[in-house]
């Protein structure tokens, strides 16, 4: 029988016994406490200076989170003002002096861009500091409940092994018999509240760890994110010191060299023409995904599209650049150095270069993507290339840098989606550079898709 079944029994048996009544306190009546002995101070005062400093860096902590986070503010409100006037630039009609112009903003912009990502940096570093203080505290409180539990634990074993009615019989007063009756229950209540308190530390405890992995993902993208915006960098400035290099900062010369571009476009559109109707490519039926918004992702952050998929204006205004067929694939604008980004996961068929070939007629610098859903993705005019052939790629992943290679006015990205089952790789011989040879994806007519088919809405 539990104690507690015991008491009312004992109760009605000490009363019939001995026939006095349990002890009553006097309302102005005072419990003595034990005084503190000096190593209960020292414990104590550690304790306190302990907590007090965790406080202390907590706050500082957090002063410099807020004093970070102001400085993001103004440099994101800074680079949008860049990209403002950056927009308004390459709008303009184009010219050797519109040109560098635009690539000294995306410079000015992609190293605010870094200034920016290095203070996001240093502010997850500090919110990370402040929740892995948080969990050593944390832990320690748990520490400390289960101590606790474990004491009263003991104290209850303690109690319970003791009879009752040894305790009654033992000399002592009925009222000494009900003051260890609430001592017990005391104890009890104390225990349930500590084990409620410890659940509530545990819960605490696993959340706060959650937040401290999310903040160190965020952390590990914010670095890669710093690695692309300094490679970035790099790219615009090499593009601007070879556009004055070509141009000898002579408007003449820039005008000469779109120029030459054009004419050696057209002359690669007809070679590849020529090329892919002897390919005898097809389509396989059922192979290509049903055409809704999402299938693909957009490959840049700022989305402009400069010329869309088919006979476009320009397209039909230039029969001599695409032969009456149109454009295949949409132009985004691009300040050089932008980040490319895959479109969706999938692998590296190729990558490549055709200024190496034949400069200015064709893609430039190049990557194609097969993916798992029947389609293929091309990304030209790229002004450096992050991947290798074979390589598996995320959605959203850095696979280049924008730019202006290949056939380009101005920096921009060139976008296509080719159904897989009719498109591949191939070479061919360049008749506008005489013994050279192509090497870039080709495909059958009904294999260039429009990407607006499957990229969101906007």
């Amino acid at each position: 029988m539990s104690f507690l079944v015991r008491a009312p029994l004992l109760l009605l048996a000490g009363l019939l016994i001995f026939g006095a009544a349990p002890r009553v306190f006097a309302e102005d009546e005072t419990v003595e406490v034990p005084e503190e002995t000096e190593a209960q101070k020292a414990i104590r005062e550690a304790e306190e200076a302990a907590a007090q400093a965790r406080a202390d860096a907590e706050a500082a902590a957090q002063a410099q989170i807020a004093a970070t986070n102001a400085q993001i503010q103004k440099l994101k409100a800074e680079i949008a003002a860049l990209q403002n006037n950056l927009e308004l630039t390459t709008a303009q009609k184009k010219t050797l002096q519109s040109a560098i112009k635009a690539l000294d903003l995306q410079i000015q912009k992609l190293q605010k861009s870094v200034t920016l990502t290095t203070s996001q940096i240093s502010q997850k570093d500090y919110e990370i500091g402040t929740i892995s203080g948080s969990i050593r505290t944390t832990e320690e409180k748990i520490s400390d409940a289960q101590v606790g539990i474990g004491t009263s634990i003991r104290q209850l074993d303690e109690m319970d092994a003791e009879h009752t009615a040894i305790a009654l019989l033992s000399g002592n007063t009925l009222s000494d018999f009900f003051d260890e009756a609430v001592a017990l229950e005391s104890i009890r209540g104390g225990l349930q509240e500590k084990i409620r308190g410890l659940n509530a530390l545990h819960t605490t405890l696993k959340t706060t760890k959650q937040s401290a992995e999310t903040k160190r993902k965020e952390l590990s993208s914010l670095k890669v994110t710093l690695a692309q915006t300094k490679q970035g960098v790099t790219a615009a400035k090499a593009d601007q010191t070879s556009l004055l290099a070509q141009t000898k900062n002579k408007e003449s010369e820039y005008q000469a060299l779109i120029a030459k571009k054009q004419a050696e476009e057209a002359q690669f559109e007809q070679d590849l023409q020529d090329f892919e109707a002897q390919l005898g490519l097809s389509v396989a039926a059922g192979s290509v995904p049903t055409a809704r918004p999402g299938v693909l992702q957009w490959p840049l952050d700022s989305i402009r599209i400069t010329q869309y998929f088919g006979n476009t204006s320009f397209a039909t205004q230039n029969p001599q650049i695409y032969g009456n067929k149109g454009h295949n694939a949409i132009d985004m604008a691009a300040s050089s150095g932008s980040a490319v980004k895959a479109a969706r996961g999938g692998t590296i068929l190729g990558t490549g270069n055709t200024d190496a070939t034949c400069p200015n007629a064709s893609y430039g610098k190049w990557v194609f993507i097969k993916h798992d859903n029947g389609l293929s993705t091309l990304y030209a005019h790229l002004s450096s290339i992050s991947v290798i052939q074979g390589q598996s790629v995320e959605v959203g992943e850095a696979i280049g840098y924008s730019g202006n290679t290949g056939y380009s006015t101005g920096p921009h990205l060139h976008f296509g989606v080719y159904a897989s089952t009719g498109s591949k790789i191939s070479s061919f011989a360049s008749k506008s550079c005489k013994n050279k040879t192509y090497t870039m994806p080709v495909a059958d007519v009904k294999a260039y898709l429009n990407p607006l088919s499957y990229l969101p809405t906007r």
